[in-house]
C-alpha cells in the first residue's frame, strides 16, 4: 500500500535531502574501464609472484576472490557486467610468498556455451537466442518456455558446513575446492528446503551455522525467507560431497506487493535479531512474464519505485517470529550491509545506502566501456552515489510507548525512530560519514573484523571509494568520529577489501587489510596490495603477470 509522507518532515529537508549524486563533486576527464571489462585467460597452475615490501610472515592462507571473467562465446556477446562467465582467483601466502592461480568455473552455463560457441543460457542481462538449427516454431513456441536458472555463480565465495560454494542470486550454487579451484558439484536449493533462490550474501553465526534468505512464490503468494543451515555435525565422518542435513526456513515474510516483490542483495544480522528490508526496488512479475516472451531481458524487469516507503522487518533469529511493528523509513535502497548491534534495547544497523535505485540496470558492458573523457564523465555523473547511514530500531516498543516523539535514546546518536500510530514506527538515518567522503565518490563493498565484531559493537570497517565507475580508492572508516584513512593513487583501481586479524590481535584493526588492484593503463600489471589495517600504510605487495577483470567479493581462507 502506498504510504502518505505527511511526518517529520522537518527532519527530511537541508542538507540530507539532497540527492547524492549532487553532493558529490561532479567527474572530469574520467579514464575508459574498458580494459577491465575484457575476458582473460585462466591460470590454473599456480604462478610466482615478486613481492615488493614485506608480507607479514603470520598471513598464512588463501585471498579467494570472483567475479566475470569471460563476456562472449563465438560472435555472441552478453550485454550486462553480471552476464560474464564465473572466474575464481587464488592468492595463496605462505611465510611472506604469494602465489596466484585463477579457472574459470565449470558451470553447466560455461560447458554448454562452450560447446556450442555460442550464449546458449540466458543470463542477467542477455537472454539467449533460440537455436537457429530448430526450425520457425520450435524456435517461436521455445519463447514460452520459462528459462532455467544459471548457475554461472559469479558474484561471491560463501562456506556452508565448512564447504566452500561459489554463488549468484539463483537456486544453484557450485562446490569448490578453495585450493586447487577445481569445480565440483552443482547444489540446487529447492532440493533441500522450499526456496527458489538465495542471496550470495550469508551471515555467520559463532556456533558454526549459517543464516541466509531466498524467495518463495506459489498459490500462496510470494514470500521472503529466512533460511539457516546448521553447524557441521562434529561426530559424523566428513563426506566429499554438499551437506545440507537439516537445513530449515525459520521465518516467512509475505511480500507487501505481491505481484511486484522487493529486490535484494543482504540482510541484516546480529546477536538476536535479523531484519529483512523490504526495499522500493521492485521485480515485475507481469512484466518478466511478458519479456520472456520479447525475448527481453531479466534486468529491464527491475524498476525503482519511490512511491513505496522503505520497511524493516525484525525477525527474532532464534524463534523465527516476526514483530507485529512496522517500522518503515524513507525510500532507499541498499545492497550490502555493513554492521548491526543491539544496544540498550536498540538494534543499531550501518549499511550503505543509495536514494536512486535506478542504476542497478545501467551496468552493461557497452556504458563500462566508454571512452575516456566525455563520455565517461556523462556516464559515471547520471549514477547514484552510495553513502554510509545508520538506522537505529526501538526494540521494545508496545501499547505504551508514546506516539510522536523520538524513541531514540541512545548518546549522540543522530538517527530518529518515532511511533506515528500504534504498532506503526517511522526512522530517519544518521548520515555515518563526514562531507571529507563526498570527494571519493561515497562508498561499496564494505568490510569488518567480521570474525570478532559482527553482530556487536565496533568501530571501524573498510571499503572501496567511487570517484570512477569502478572503485578507485580504499578507506577506513572510524564510525565513532567518522575520520578516513585513504589508500589512492592515480590510474590503480582496487577490489573489496578484506580484513585479516593478526594472531595475537588485541585491538579491532590489529591485523592486515588485502585487495587486489588492476590498472586499465599497463598489460599484465595486477598486484595484491596488504595494507596494515591501523595505520592504512602499505605493507607489502605482490605483483602478477597477467590481467584481471573488475571482479565482485572475495574471502580469506586460513586453512588455505
Amino acid at each position: 500500500s502506498l504510504i502518505p509522507r505527511t511526518l517529520n518532515t522537518n527532519i527530511r529537508v537541508g542538507k540530507a535531502a539532497r540527492p547524492h549524486r549532487d553532493r558529490c563533486p561532479l567527474a572530469r576527464g574520467l579514464e575508459s574501464m574498458a580494459p577491465l571489462v575484457r575476458s582473460v585467460e585462466e591460470t590454473p597452475d599456480p604462478i610466482p609472484t615478486t613481492i615488493t615490501g614485506r608480507i607479514p610472515s603470520w598471513v598464512n592462507g588463501s585471498f579467494l576472490r570472483n567475479g566475470p571473467g569471460k563476456f562472449e562465446f563465438g560472435k555472441d556477446r552478453y550485454t550486462h557486467w553480471f552476464d560474464g562467465m564465473a572466474m575464481m582467483h587464488r592468492f595463496h601466502i605462505s611465510d611472506g610468498d604469494v602465489t596466484y592461480s585463477s579457472r574459470f568455473l565449470r558451470s553447466d552455463s560455461y560447458i554448454h556455451n562452450s560447446e556450442k560457441n555460442r550464449i546458449v543460457v540466458s543470463e542477467f542481462g542477455t537472454v539467449a537466442m533460440p537455436d537457429p538449427c530448430k526450425n520457425i516454431f520450435a524456435r517461436f513456441f521455445s519463447r514460452f518456455q520459462i528459462p532455467k536458472a544459471t548457475d554461472n555463480a559469479s558474484v561471491n565465495f560463501v562456506k556452508y558446513k565448512g564447504d566452500y560454494y561459489v554463488s549468484t542470486e539463483t537456486n544453484y550454487m557450485r562446490r569448490v575446492d578453495p585450493q586447487s579451484l577445481e569445480t565440483k558439484e552443482k547444489v540446487d536449493w529447492t532440493q533441500y528446503i522450499a526456496v527458489n533462490s538465495a542471496t550470495a550474501h550469508p551471515h555467520y553465526s559463532r556456533d558454526g551455522a549459517t543464516y541466509n534468505m531466498g524467495n518463495s512464490y506459489g498459490k500462496g503468494g510470494f514470500f521472503y525467507n529466512i533460511i539457516r543451515v546448521p553447524p557441521p555435525d562434529e561426530t559424523a565422518a566428513k563426506a566429499d560431497s554438499p551437506d545440507f542435513a537439516g537445513a530449515e526456513v525459520i521465518c516467512s515474510i509475505p511480500a507487501a506487493e505481491p505481484r511486484k516483490p522487493s529486490y535484494y542483495h543482504s540482510f541484516v544480522m546480529s546477536e538476536n535479531y535479523i531484519v529483512f528490508i523490504e526495499q522500493p526496488i521492485k521485480l515485475d512479475l507481469l512484466k518478466f512474464m511478458l519479456y520472456r516472451i520479447q525475448g527481453k531481458s531479466f534486468h529491464k524487469v527491475m524498476i525503482w519505485e519511490p512511491k513505496y516507503d522503505t520497511i524493516f522487518h525484525l525477525v527474532n533469529r532464534h524463534t523465527g517470529k516476526v514483530s507485529k511493528v512496522r517500522y518503515r523509513a524513507a525510500p532507499m535502497f541498499t545492497l550490502h550491509q555493513i554492521n548491526a548491534y543491539e544496544d540498550n534495547g536498540f538494534l543499531v544497523m550501518d549499511m550503505c545506502c543509495g536514494d536512486d535505485g535506478d542504476s542497478i540496470g545501467d551496468f552493461t558492458l557497452e556504458n563500462l566501456r566508454k571512452g575516456s573523457g566525455e563520455e565517461m564523465d556523462k556516464f559515471y555523473n547520471s549514477l547514484c552515489r552510495n553513502l554510509p547511514r545508520r538506522y537505529v530500531l526501538p526494540l521494545t516498543v508496545d501499547q505504551k510507548t508514546p506516539l510522536d516523539q523520538n524513541l531514540v535514546t541512545l548518546n549522540s546518536f543522530k538517527a530518529t525512530a518515532t511511533m506515528t500510530k500504534p504498532g506503526e514506527v517511522y526512522m530517519t538515518h544518521e548520515e555515518l560519514h563526514d562531507d571529507e567522503l563526498l570527494q571519493y565518490g561515497g562508498l561499496e563493498f564494505p568490510q569488518i573484523n567480521y570474525e570478532k565484531h559482527n553482530g556487536r559493537p565496533y568501530r571501524y570497517f573498510y571499503s572501496c571509494g567511487f570517484g570512477n565507475v569502478f572503485s578507485d580508492s580504499l578507506l577506513k572508516m572510524d564510525v565513532h568520529t567518522k575520520e578516513l584513512k585513504v589508500w589512492r593513487y592515480p590510474g590503480l583501481y582496487p577490489s573489496e577489501p578484506v580484513f585479516v586479524a593478526s594472531p595475537q590481535a588485541t585491538d579491532e584493526d590489529d591485523g592486515v587489510v588485502m585487495s587486489v588492484i588492476i590498472t586499465p593503463r599497463e598489460e599484465k600489471s595486477t598486484f595484491l596490495l596488504v595494507l596494515d589495517a591501523k595505520t592504512f600504510t602499505e605493507l607489502g605487495r605482490a605483483e602478477v603477470p597477467v590481467n584481471v577483470p573488475y571482479g565482485t567479493h572475495g574471502v580469506f581462507n586460513e586453512m588455505g
